[in-house]
């Protein structure tokens, strides 16, 4: 260590910065608006006596409403069972070289995407009025047989269209039928989302199109499709409240209605019927949350705050 010129003076060393806190008086104050905004709601909730809290807990759990949340539960996932699968067929026919199949695809996703879906349900439960019978059998059987002079009924059997599109079939055909529509364009979305070249290597191994569909891109493209899936799910959950313009009686929503309107009170039976979807939608959001983190394993883990930072000093630290 060299040894300091004499008639030098060493510098003083700084001075320790006094680092100023920065105030952020705005956040103080959303807090108190904040805070005083959810006192009054609490206060309105407790002490408004139209919303009956003793009357709406005895018939919020009544058999009829336990019946109708099954009823609103089943219809969600056979809803979302046969909307993913006829979506899956739809997003391949969609991706398919041939303009015809493509156009189809198209065509259909067009339409039932421009359909509110309550006009379908309504629609799809009025069908009966336009084909009040379906024969299958031999066609044409009455006439051939009067021509070579026997008298026979080659008809297989028949279907009741006033029994085939109404109540809960019918609720079921007029969701499945628009939710189709939304998953081919997510399920289209995910499998576009697959590097191409994942496709070339399974053709160069020999694959098929269908086995390279179902065992190298859909496995991949699940990370992209199961959120917006997921999204879909709480809707079907929620639009099955639609279900009373079919109707169907046995549905969560129509029960609550029902019990609102003969006792003539409303504002319990609407809290409880708010009450019933948020509990039944954030059942679905947990399933959402650990489907996804299922999906995701192998995508890179989540890097915190802390690790974010100390991670760029040390970039830092090595550039210089």
């Amino acid at each position: 260590m060299a040894a300091e010129a004499p008639g030098t003076t060493r510098p003083a060393p700084p001075a320790p910065i006094e680092a100023v806190p920065v105030r952020h008086p705005g956040r103080w104050i959303a807090t108190a608006v904040i805070a005083v905004l959810v006192a009054m709601f609490v206060h309105m909730l407790a002490t408004n006596p139209v919303f009956q809290w003793d009357f709406m807990l005895d018939n919020m759990f009544s058999p009829p409403v336990l019946r109708g949340a099954r009823t609103t539960l089943i219809m969600t996932v056979l809803a979302m069972v046969l909307g993913v699968l006829l979506g899956i067929v739809l997003a391949v026919m969609r991706l398919s070289p041939n303009p015809v199949v493509s156009g189809a695809a198209w065509t259909y996703i067009w339409l039932f995407r421009a359909v509110p879906r309550i006009v379908l349900l309504f629609f799809v439960a009025n069908l009966g009025a336009l084909y009040a019978t379906y024969e299958f059998g031999f066609p044409f059987d009455r006439q051939l047989m009067d021509l070579f002079g026997f008298d026979a009924d080659l008809r297989l059997f028949g279907l009741d269209g006033n029994q085939i599109f109404a109540g809960f079939t019918a609720g079921l055909i007029g969701l499945v039928l628009s939710e189709a529509a939304y998953m081919a364009e997510i399920v289209r979305a995910g499998i576009q989302s697959v590097d191409p070249g994942q496709t070339e290597a399974a053709s160069a191994l020999g694959m098929s199109r269908g086995k390279t569909m179902r065992r190298i891109v859909l496995p991949q493209a699940m990370r992209v499709i199961i959120p917006p899936t997921g999204n879909e799910t709480i809707a079907m959950l929620k639009d099955t409240s639609l279900l009373i313009a079919v109707p169907v009686t046995t549905e969560l929503n129509f029960q609550l209605r029902a019990i609102g309107s003969r006792t003539f009170q409303i504002i319990p039976m609407a809290v409880a019927s708010i009450l019933w979807y948020v509990a039944l939608a954030s059942l679905l959001m947990i399933g959402q949350y650990f489907l996804e983190r299922r999906f995701n394993r192998g995508f890179g883990s989540r890097e915190t705050r802390a690790q974010r930072a100390a991670r760029e000093a040390r970039e830092v630290g090595s550039q210089k």
